[in-house]
């Protein structure tokens, strides 16, 4: 019985695949993966090839569809004694490899590749496929034979389609020596026979039944051959008749084999169909298969050959074909009855040993009841001789490359069981017998005085058995154990071990403090991508490509500590430094002291007063066995532990020392709270606590809120370098907290602390990488004692990380921001000397005349904050101020003044309200390229007003604003050691969008006032002025309008004074002021960006305070005008007033 096999099966042709001459195993497997790929080679692809002699005798060849199916058999198989019931079993194809640059004489590489192939002689087909040949190779053709084709050098594509050339010629080879077999089976026949045909003499009856036979055979056979080549219409034609004569003579053996073949016609000419009706075809024929192999069984020849296992594996084939989940039943009870029949199949091939070891038995059991030593270690050895048999032999018994074989390198087969392990799973149903043998050799030791093997006996029958086993017989075996131990010395080994049961549960990798890099020599920064670039600390999909996911590396250092996780698993009922019935996991721990690879195919375990070797793949194939239901119990399971998992091995080796750094947040343990905004700085200890110094050092950042990060003192570390075993270094590390988010204002104000609460409090990991290396320089010696040049090799680095981890809570919050103004009206006064408005102070800067609008103006910027923590803040507004222009010319260099305002305290689950001064900015220009321009007719509008154009207005604005907010901080303390800064962009962005015309744009006239004494004028200007005009005399003044436009305007200007109580005192009876000139119905015309005055005196008859208020209306105005007055009609007048203007009015003489 043959692994892998299906229905199809019977259509593929075997090919040997042999090396020729010395090869190397990586090119042997590079090459036969090559052949691999040409598995099926399509009739329509051989045409070329392929040479019709005489009339094929497949007249129903698809030479459209059909194809040729190859398996390729690395290092060939024996012949099989039933290559004529089944001609698939035949090797009809050699094909030899050879590596020429190995193997240089290509006469010796014929005569090998002749002599290999005469071990098959079913070959029909034979080729020598020889590799990379040189040039002298090439140019011998004499020597290289007809059978010898070579592969010239070339790349892999070239030589690809060169194989794929030759396969094409042996698949029509190998189609016109199937048509000459049919052609002379047909004609002259053949005799076919199997194992299970009589080998003695044949009387006569027996030949002439034979002679009917072979006609049936003969038949089935061609329909093998025409199945082979790829017909199958052909196939099923011979194999009709096959079955039509088999069952006239009664050889139902062949009838299987033909009807097992006409099925896999049926398949192969259906390729890939596949429906019910199909399926039920099949399940009645290999029913009717199964049936007749079970009716071909001879009672007479079953000890030496049976038919069995063709029954089986017509079994497997059709469980294989209807393997599905809706025939899960089906195919179940298909398995138990193959399993079935191999168990009897191997208990005929075992038959003999155990009959063996049962007379053994016996001869033990007469030994035993003598009671001396002598007959008791007779009754041993014994014994001991049918432990093969009974499969509980010792592991000291097993060879030592046996044992190598099973605890070496786990890895490149990890999950896969050897055959006699198999073996031994599948016969624990007879565990019984098992358990009686070992229980005899236990009493034999007893009484033969040898403890050893006594506690080696006691110990296989606890560990393999122990289900079986009451709680009573195990602490008595328990028992056995320690009594044997205590007659042995201290430090006595044994091959076999006891409990506990002991699987491998993880190999820990490298933590944070002692992480690994690899080093690329080529590179000068070579830590480039070795920290997480993303916004996670640890990124799964960073750990290697896809090629290295199959294995992961661990390098280990010598002189540090390593570890192995190890699960223990006790399930009887004692205690063995485990509980009865529990597992638990520990740690195994080590030094390395040599570099080189290592390997852990098991730990070594001292129990019940002796040393045992548990080898962890014993415990891996018990408890495969147990998930495949081939053993009686999983001992982990049965403790409770978890089901069973695969554990992945790594390759580990081990380096020379490498530097050790380790660090440590200074004053905490790197959990660190902040309010939003909040400033600090925090110290890092570096300490290199390893054996050599550290030569290379750099710091770089992951997770998220790298931004958080202000500035890292990466001199300091640098400045250290190289680090001395022993030495230490502070790296200092900024830190400002992030923005958590709005908060509802009604809950920041109103709600208290609760509401402060609801808030979630932001937290982040932050890590900080430092990956650090050392350079080592090595000089070699030459034979004659010098040395020579230096060669540097580059040890690998190491990466600490150090987490931060930052919690920000909430701190002070915005409720809302707005912009105010306030104007002081100017005062008309005395002379003032223009010297006199550079004697300002840092305060009056901020306070200044409107040029514009003829009156001192502020504006400020109202912050409404909120405290919703349990601590109290201060509030400070710092202004950076312009330079006046003495400042700029004598310190150049220096920053600009800040002007610091009182502080603003805001007490826990309080609010307040902090004022920020603006200075008065202006665009210089009423333009009309700051709106946009009217829309043709019949475009609707989107807005009722005109809005700002972006293209000719968006970067100026932008730039005022940012040029405001970099001049403003609004810094915050709270204690002695927490402080930070407020982020007011939003806010002040918020304020302005609002009213950015009306505080960006001028007026498109502005008016102001002056006194007229003595042919000099005096300007109305500043609030400090103390001058006032007398009562009872003529004061001439004037109005100054200015034209802030581009264009000209026409305007009708009127001048009006008021009393404190706002009457026009300058009309009707009772007016307190006379007047000399015009004061209403001025009409005049004002240029672009120029002033015009109008002139006219005023007479006081009462002293007090007087306001001077200028008004026009603008005649025919443009649409800039009304853009910017915003009117709703075309015929609308734009009015324009001025601010008022201030006259104190003193009393005079009569």
């Amino acid at each position: 019985m043959e692994p892998d096999v299906s229905i199809e099966t019977p259509s593929i042709i075997r090919i040997a695949v042999l090396p020729i001459g010395t090869i190397p195993p990586p090119l042997l497997r590079d090459y036969h993966s090559m052949l691999l790929r040409h598995h099926t080679i399509a009739l329509s692809a051989i045409s070329s090839f392929y040479t019709e002699h005489q009339k094929s005798p497949f007249t129903n060849q698809p030479w459209e569809s059909g194809s040729l199916r190859f398996k390729f058999v690395l290092g060939g198989s024996p012949p099989s004694p039933w290559e004529d019931f089944q001609s698939n079993r035949k090797i009809l194809a050699v094909i030899g490899l050879c590596h020429c640059p190995s193997s240089p004489d290509l006469v010796s590489v014929t005569e090998s590749f002749n002599v290999a192939c005469r071990s098959y002689s079913s070959a029909l087909v034979r080729r020598c496929f020889a590799f990379c040949p040189g040039d002298s190779q090439l140019e011998d053709g004499d020597k290289k034979g007809e059978n010898l084709i070579l592969f010239p050098p070339s790349d892999k594509q070239t030589q690809e389609f060169h194989l794929q050339t030759m396969m094409q010629d042996i698949a029509a080879s190998l189609l016109m020596e199937f048509e000459k077999w049919v052609l002379k089976a047909e004609s002259a026949g053949t005799i076919l026979k199997t194992p299970l045909d009589s080998q003695a003499s044949l009387n006569s009856e027996e030949v002439i039944k034979a002679k009917k036979r072979r006609l049936g055979r003969a038949q089935k056979t061609i329909g093998d051959y025409s199945l082979l080549a790829g017909s199958p219409v052909d196939a099923n034609a011979h194999y009709s008749t096959a079955l039509e004569l088999a069952r006239l003579t009664g050889d139902y053996f062949w009838y299987a084999g033909a009807l097992e073949g006409s099925v896999c016609a049926l398949l192969v000419d259906r390729m890939g169909q596949r429906d019910v009706a199909l399926e039920d075809e099949v399940r009645y024929r290999y029913t009717n298969v199964i049936l007749h192999y079970r009716k071909s069984f001879i009672q007479e020849i079953a000890q030496r050959v049976s038919p069995l296992s063709f029954e089986l594996e017509a079994t497997l084939k059709l469980a294989r074909f209807l393997c599905r989940r809706e025939l899960a039943k089906e195919v179940v009870e298909l398995l138990t009855n193959a399993a079935d029949g191999a168990k009897s199949l191997i208990d005929a091939k075992l038959g003999y040993q155990r009959k063996a070891a049962f007379f053994c038995r016996q001869v033990a059991q007469l030994y035993l009841q003598q009671d001396n030593r002598l007959a008791a270690i007779s009754a041993m050895q014994v014994l001991f001789m049918t432990t093969d048999a009974y499969r509980i032999q010792s592991r000291a018994s097993v060879s030592k490359v046996s044992v190598n074989n099973e605890t070496g390198t786990r890895q490149p087969d990890a999950g896969k069981m050897h055959h006699h392990s198999i073996v031994s799973l599948f016969e624990s149903q007879w565990s019984s017998l098992q358990m009686v043998v070992l229980r005899e050799i236990l009493l034999s030791a007893v009484r033969a005085g040898d403890p050893l093997a006594a506690w080696s006996a006691a110990a296989r029958l606890l560990r393999w058995h122990y289900p079986l086993i009451t709680p009573s017989g195990q602490n008595g075996l328990a028992s056995s154990l320690a009594n044997s131990a205590d007659r042995l010395p201290s430090g006595t080994r044994c091959a076999d071990p006891a409990l506990p049961f002991v699987r491998l549960f993880s190999f820990p990798l490298h933590s944070s403090q002692v992480d690994i890099v690899k080093r690329n020599p080529a590179r000068e920064d070579w830590w480039t991508g070795s920290a997480p670039s993303g916004p996670f600390i640890y990124t799964p999909f960073s750990k290697g490509d896809a090629n290295e996911s199959s294995k992961q590396e661990l390098i280990w250092v010598v002189g540090e500590p390593v570890q192995v996780l190890v699960e223990l698993a006790n399930p009887c009922c004692f205690d063995v430094d485990i509980p009865p019935n529990s597992a638990k996991v520990i740690t195994l721990s080590g030094i390395p002291t040599a570099v080189g690879p290592v390997t852990i195919p098991g730990c070594t375990v001292h129990c019940f007063g002796v040393i045992t070797e548990h080898v962890f793949r014993d415990v891996d194939n018990l408890l495969l066995g147990a998930a495949q239901g081939l053993v009686f119990s999983d001992p982990f399971r049965s403790c409770g532990s978890a089901k069973l998992r695969h554990v992945f091995v790594p390759n580990i080796s081990v380096v020379p020392p490498l530097p050790l750094l380790v660090a440590n947040v200074v004053g905490g343990d790197g959990a660190i709270i902040l309010y939003e905004g909040e400033i600090r700085e925090v110290c890092i200890n570096f300490a290199n606590a390893g054996t050599v110094p550290i030569e290379q050092a750099h710091v770089s950042l992951s997770g998220k809120n790298q931004d958080a990060v202000i500035s890292i003192a990466d001199e300091a570390l640098q400045s250290a370098l190289p680090l001395k075993p022993g030495a230490q270094v502070t790296l200092p590390v900024t830190l400002k907290a992030w923005h958590v988010g709005p908060v509802d204002s009604d809950n920041a104000v109103g709600g208290g602390r609760n509401a402060g609460e609801t808030q979630e409090d932001q937290k982040t990991e932050l890590a900080l990488h430092c990956l650090f290396t050392m350079q080592v320089q090595i000089w070699p010696v030459s034979n004659n004692g010098d040395p020579q040049e230096k060669e540097s090799v580059v040890p690998p680095g190491r990466r600490l990380v150090v987490p931060l981890q930052i919690c920000v809570l909430q701190g002070l919050s915005f409720v809302k921001a707005r912009l105010l103004s306030m104007e002081i009206p100017a005062h008309v006064g005395d002379n003032l000397r223009d010297e006199d408005i550079e004697t300002e102070s840092n305060t009056d800067r901020l306070v200044k005349i409107n040029p514009f609008r003829g009156s001192w103006g502020l504006r400020f910027l109202e912050l409404e904050l909120s405290n919703p923590t349990d601590v109290v803040f201060e509030i400070s507004v710092f202004v950076q101020l312009e330079k006046s222009a003495k400042e700029d010319d004598s310190s150049p260099v220096q920053d600009s003044p800040e002007y610091e305002y009182p502080k603003t305290r805001i007490d826990r689950d309080y609010s307040a309200r902090v004022l920020i001064p603006l200075e008065h900015f202006k665009l210089p220009v009423l333009d009309g390229s700051f709106f946009t321009k009217d829309p043709p007719p019949g475009t609707p509008s989107s807005s009722r007003h005109p809005s700002f154009s972006e293209k000719n207005t968006k970067a100026e604005i932008n730039g005022l604003i940012k040029n405001l907010i970099s001049k403003i901080k609004v810094r915050w303390q709270s204690g002695r050691n927490s402080s930070g800064e407020l982020d007011i962009k939003d806010a002040i962005q918020t304020a302005l969008q609002t009213t950015v015309m009306d505080v960006l744009l001028p007026d498109p006239l502005t008016f102001g006032f002056r006194l007229v004494r003595n042919g000099s004028e005096t300007k109305a200007q500043s609030p400090l002025s103390k001058g006032s005009v007398l009562s009872h005399e003529v004061t001439p003044m004037e109005v100054l309008v200015r034209n802030n436009t581009s264009e000209a305007i026409k305007l009708n200007l009127s001048v009006t004074c008021r009393d404190v109580a706002g009457q026009n005192c300058a009309e009707g009876a009772d007016a307190t002021v006379l007047w000399a000139g015009a004061l209403s119905g001025i009409s005049m015309e004002v240029a672009p960006l120029q002033e015009a005055r109008h002139c006219f005196s005023l007479y006081f008859l009462v002293p007090g305070e007087y306001t001077m208020v200028a008004a026009a209306v603008i005649e025919d105005a443009n649409n800039v005008l009304r853009a910017r007055a915003r009117t709703a009609s075309p015929n609308e007048p734009i009015f324009c007033r001025g601010p008022p203007f201030h006259v104190r009015v003193t009393g005079g003489e009569m």
